[in-house]
This record gives structure tokens, sequence and C-alpha cells, in this order.
């Protein structure tokens, strides 16, 4: 009776100690444990996560910036034009590093023709200015949908292989699966993730985007309004 209990006792310390060293494993280990091309495949995703947190906070600060305008710039413009000190407007705009001031610029350069020529002038370096803006948010709208479909092919391969062993094994075994198994599951999860953040910072630049262009529009609307007021 002693012995069982021993026995016993000692069955008990070793789940205990393998549950425990399970538990322990880290993630580097579990992303080790998914096989050669489960690993390539979450590298791969790490690269793209950090190409996205990347192209995010750049694009970020630098639409946030376009779209820091000065409440009095467009009264400044307006009394300088009416005044009939073009040099002043200009020199004003030069020093104000935003999408709208390059805009008025270009349409304070063409003062003298007719309405439609600066209308038209103003509107291309505004295309150019929305252009620079979106630079780089078509990669990251890219990222979004290759990080999980990268996932899914990680899924895919995994259970391949899982199936792959149960055929050719003579004794199936938890182990023998968990390669496989870890590739699936571990490969979603990293491509869900890259793609979720992805996606989420996509849509917030470019709602932000939409912010800037509206006030360029407004801008290019009040200054071609007050090109037709009579000057001093």
């Amino acid at each position: 009776m002693f012995l069982k209990i021993l026995l016993l006792q000692s069955t008990v310390a070793a789940d205990s100690l393998a549950t425990t060293k399970v538990a322990s494993q880290s993630l580097l280990d579990i992303i080790l444990n998914s096989g050669t091309f489960g690993v390539l495949i979450v590298l791969i995703q790490i690269v793209l996560m950090f190409m996205a947190v990347y192209i995010f906070v750049e694009r970020y600060l630098a639409i946030k910036k376009a779209g820091r305008i000065d409440q009095n710039f467009m009264n400044n413009i307006r009394m300088s034009v009416q005044s009939g000190n073009i040099a002043a407007a200009r020199a004003l705009c030069q020093s104000t590093d935003t999408p709208v001031s390059r805009m008025v610029e270009k349409g304070l350069q063409r003062i003298g023709k007719p309405l439609r020529d600066i209308d038209a002038a103003i509107e291309n370096v505004g295309n150019i200015e929305i252009f620079k803006l979106e630079k780089n948010l078509a990669n990251l709208a890219s990222i979004s949908g290759a990080a999980p479909m990268l996932g899914f092919l990680g899924t895919v391969t995994g259970m391949i292989l899982a199936f792959q062993q149960m055929a050719t094994a003579e004794t199936i075994t938890p182990s023998l699966l968990a390669s496989g198994i870890y590739q699936a599951l571990l490969t979603t999860a990293f491509g869900l993730a890259v793609g979720i953040f992805a996606l989420i910072g996509y849509n917030l630049l470019v709602a932000n985007v939409d912010k800037v262009v509206y006030q360029m529009e407004q801008s290019t609307v009040d200054f071609m309004d007050f090109l037709q007021e009579p000057t001093a």
C-alpha cells in the first residue's frame, strides 16, 4: 500500500513537472517548434510588422504636420493681396511649410492671369500634395492583406505536415503532430495580428488625409474668392 502511494506521488510530481515545463516555454521556443517553414513565415510577418509600424508612424507625423494650419494665415494673405503687396504674401507662403501654403503660393505666382488658369495651377499643385500625403499608404494596405494570407498559407502547410506525419508514422503521439499544429496556429496568429494593426493604421491615416484635403479645398475656395474682391 505504501509503495502504491509513493508511485502515485511520483506520477503526480512528474506530471506537474511536465506541465511546468510546457507552461514555461517562451515565445521563441514556440516559434522554433513550428518547423522550418513556419519559422520562415513568422520571420516574414515580423518584418512586415516593422514595416507597418514604420509607415504608420512616419505618415501619421507627416500628415499631422501638413494639417497644422495657422488660423491667421489666410487672413494675412488676404490683407497682403488686397493692399497689392504680393511679395509679402509670397514670402509668408514660403515661410510656412504646409500643402495649403504651397498651393496659395502657386496661385499668387499666377495673379494677373485669368481666374481659370489660376484655379488650374492651384489644382495641379493640390494633386501633387495629395500624392505626397498618400505616400506608402498603398504599401500599408498591401501589408494588411498579405500578412493574414501568409498566416493562412502557414496554416495549410502546417496541417499538411501534420497529416503527412500521421500517415507515415507507425505510432501517433502528440509530440509527432506538435510541429505541424504549432506552425498552423502560430502563423495564423501572427498574420492576424499584423493584418489587424495594418488595417486599422491604414484607415486612420486615410481619415486624416481626408481632413487635410478638406482644409486644402476650403483654403483654395477662400483664396479664389478674395482674388475677385476689389483691391485697395
